[in-house]
């Protein structure tokens, strides 16, 4: 398809323009839905690509997906049409453990990891370099000097941190020379959860001019579900399937946030979009700051998403939207309790440091 002009956002208050959605590549990696087709994943990517998604997120904890985005680089030498995100420092344990990720930002670990991507990936550059989670035996200080020298070479032209608390997010920034490079910080962020602006987190990052990227933000496929009629119960999900650990998914919980996803099908029926398209829309109309970034492997879906953009909501809908949201009883927590770990982020104090800098 012909390539076209898409909505696009500042990422950061000082950061680059991108899409105003973007792709969220975790699902190329097998996380949701299983086995990996590599040719459907490429056909997925150069999708994207035209239809104006040029906003690429993807991990090395996310199976095959870095090196499937190299293949795509690869052959099709369009590399200077995406800006490329990934992330390092969820590390992948022992399977059958309960929580299966560890964090590691070690410098040793993370100059690796650098390498590792970059090679995966095809490219010499990295437009954004995630920290994925904190890690709370390393000062992020420290992880902010180890990155120093591969901003000042051009292979990380940004930086992101993922999942931080504000504290961190401000000891981060404070690093001179460093600092000022960081413009987006991941969260998750949906109609299902709103903890990102009801905590003060949104309105500190405008302070410190940083963008958020909403990963999940179709609540882990809970809007697809009601459109498909795919999800109604947590016995539609794969066996394999992540969501089915996840609480908010459980028998009990789902039907209570599918009420949500009504509303939003609702009002969709005046625009002619879908649960999914109006929650993306709603997301993009309300937060200039936040950019989505949906994952599908389906180029339908994926043309759904991109629409999302370019719906224009008037303000009694969005109101209308708004209202249902935040008065919402969103049932059930996003991970179940043994992944708390991978979720707290004090970072010890860079006074406290004892661990070789190796």
């Amino acid at each position: 398809m012909a390539r076209i002009t898409y909505p696009a956002r500042h990422l950061g208050a000082h950061g680059p323009t991108v899409s105003a959605i973007g792709y969220g590549a975790m699902t190329i990696g097998g996380t949701y839905y299983g086995q990996v087709n590599e040719d459907q994943a490429l056909q997925a990517l150069t999708y994207a690509a035209d239809r104006g998604l040029t906003f690429w997120d993807t991990s090395d904890a996310y199976g095959p997906s870095e090196a499937i985005i190299g293949k795509w680089v690869g052959t099709t030498g369009r590399r200077s049409e995406i800006f490329l995100a990934t992330k390092f420092g969820a590390v992948d344990q022992t399977p059958g453990v309960a929580n299966p990720y560890k964090q590691n930002s070690k410098p040793s670990y993370m100059r690796r990891q650098v390498e590792n991507s970059l090679k995966a990936l095809c490219t010499d550059y990295v437009d954004l370099y995630y920290q994925h989670r904190v890690d709370p035996e390393v000062p992020i200080e420290v992880v902010m000097e180890t990155l120093r020298p591969y901003l000042q070479a051009g292979r990380i032209r940004y930086i992101g941190l993922c999942e931080c608390s504000i504290e961190v997010l401000k000891r981060a920034k404070s690093v001179a020379g460093v600092g000022e490079k960081i413009i987006a910080v991941q969260m998750e962020v949906s109609p299902f959860d709103l903890e990102v602006v009801r905590s003060g987190f949104l309105d500190a990052a405008r302070e410190l001019g940083v963008g958020i990227v909403a990963y999940s933000p179709l609540g882990r496929g809970a809007c697809e579900g009601l459109i498909t009629g795919r999800y109604k119960s947590q016995q539609d999900f794969a066996p394999d399937d992540v969501r089915q650990m996840m609480p908010r998914f459980s028998d009990k919980n789902f039907p209570k946030n599918l009420q949500l996803v009504e509303k939003f099908r609702a009002v969709g029926g005046k625009y002619n979009a879908t649960a999914a398209q109006m929650a993306l829309a709603w997301m993009v109309t309300t937060y200039p700051d936040i950019v989505p970034i949906p994952g599908t492997k389906d180029i339908y879906r994926l043309e759904e998403n991109a629409k999302s953009a370019e719906i224009k909501l008037d303000m009694e809908d969005l109101k209308e939207l708004n209202d249902a949201v935040h008065a919402a009883d969103v049932a059930g927590a996003r991970y179940p309790p043994e992944y708390a770990s991978v979720f707290n982020d004090t970072c010890i104090r860079l006074d406290a440091w004892q661990v070789d800098f190796e």
